[in-house]
């Protein structure tokens, strides 16, 4: 008894996909850190003049 080629095929890349989403979660991407832009007041909108 002999599975169909798709079948297989369908099989092989979903084992693929989870592998490598176990392998992302297990070791995940570095991230760059960023330094943390503050917004400025807009002097144009102000009230106080």
């Amino acid at each position: 008894m002999s599975r169909s080629p798709f079948l297989t095929i369908l099989l092989l890349v979903l084992g693929a996909v989870v592998v490598g989403l176990l392998a992302l979660g297990a070791f995940p991407p570095a991230v760059p850190p960023q330094p943390v832009e503050r917004p400025l007041p807009n002097e144009r909108f102000s009230t106080g003049r």
